[in-house]
């Protein structure tokens, strides 16, 4: 018998948040996500994503153990799919057994479907523009910050219950040394002289997020299931990332002193947290901030690239993404990484996907996004 239980109260909200590391503990390539800041990525008041959607989270419960878990939301500014109403599912985590699957899935179908959806994507934690899709390839290694990782039993209890590939999300990953591959390294030498590169100007750091943001928003907005970030979105990231970024590891492309471009990498941050299960207190934040202090951190990933499109169809911008991932060496080797990943890339995004295997790159890991009409 399993019982699905709506989290309502803080207990089970706790109990929502670390019961994947209850089911994983024993999956060498687990990385415990910090309490802390699972609890405010769950807060309506810190999470900007709740201005927008509406999200419920159940509980799987057998025997009086949680055996699950998984949540439902109801973005507003979701596009829809042929006309039809789009739900996501996210943050599924059950132990290996197919009723628990779907009795989880049967409970946030239900609820989507009170709200007039008609078709159900997932799984999103919580939005497309926050952690996403299902690993279906690279169960073998750690995943890099940003990413989600789960044992290989959950995607085949997904497509038991229904669902279906919808897009798949692949990382790129190359082994650097202490420089980046030489490869196309030549084509640099060929970029237009008008376009500057420069560092995020941590003086004007607002500013230079949302700028960030815009190109962001106006790069991709023709992507397959493209959310754009919104103000109270953009905010946040200027919040959240300001502890963290590494102004070095933030280029700025202009053309006569407008932002055309931009890219930013961030240390793999799994690195620091991976033997801390979870927990800051009490000795926690002692080893991360060490570990952050003494750069022991040897992976990077570039979670976020973008060039606005009137120049990303032009010969100078098809260069610019190489400018902008060479512009982005010189702090590399200073923070000592050996390390990166670049991704998470739509399986459709050829332009892009060009770019990075001409670098050697190549997919370490894949994520699936699943669908089912209801």
């Amino acid at each position: 018998m399993i019982d699905i239980v709506p989290v309502r109260t803080k207990r089970e909200r706790d109990r929502f948040i670390r019961l994947p590391g209850r089911l994983y503990r024993d999956d060498p390539s687990w990385v415990e996500p910090l309490h802390l800041d699972r609890r405010q990525f769950l807060d309506p008041k810190h999470n900007p994503f709740f201005t927008h959607a509406e999200v419920a989270f159940f509980l799987a419960v057998r025997d009086g153990r949680d055996v699950g878990r998984i949540s439902a939301q109801l973005d507003a500014l979701t596009p829809p799919a042929e006309g039809r109403r789009v739900g996501m599912f996210g943050m599924i985590a059950f132990e290996e057994d197919a009723e628990v699957a779907g009795a989880l899935l049967s409970a946030a179908e239900g609820w989507l479907r009170a709200r007039g959806v008609e078709v159900v994507r997932g799984p999103f934690d919580l939005g497309p523009n926050q952690e996403c899709g299902l690993l279906v390839e690279g169960f073998d290694t750690a995943p890099f910050v940003l990413t989600l990782h789960n044992p290989p039993h959950v995607g085949p209890a997904i497509e038991a219950a229904g669902y279906a590939k919808a897009r798949d999300l692949l990382s790129y990953r190359v082994e650097t040394g202490e420089r980046l591959p030489d490869g196309p390294r030549r084509l640099v030498a060929k970029s237009d002289p008008s376009i500057a590169i420069r560092s995020l100007d941590t003086r004007r750091y607002a500013e230079e997020i949302r700028s960030v943001a815009e190109i962001f928003n106006a790069a991709w907005a023709e992507n397959w299931g493209f959310v754009p970030l919104t103000e109270a979105e953009i905010a946040g990231l200027v919040r959240d990332f300001k502890p963290i970024i590494d102004p070095g590891l933030v280029k700025i492309a202009e053309i006569d002193g407008r932002p055309v471009g931009f890219i930013v990498l961030i240390p793999d941050l799994n690195e620091a947290i991976r033997d801390l299960g979870g927990r800051l207190f009490p000795f926690g934040v002692l080893k991360l901030l060490w570990r952050l202090k003494t750069n022991r951190i040897r992976g990077s990933r570039v979670p976020l690239m973008g060039i606005r499109p009137q120049v990303a169809d032009t010969m100078a911008g098809k260069i610019l993404a190489y400018q902008l991932i060479y512009a982005l060496e010189e702090r590399y080797k200073e923070r000592g990484f050996r390390v990166l990943e670049l991704g998470w890339l739509l399986e459709d995004n050829r332009g892009v996907r060009r770019v990075v295997e001409s670098m050697g790159a190549a997919v370490a890991k894949v994520h699936r996004i699943y669908e089912r009409a209801l």
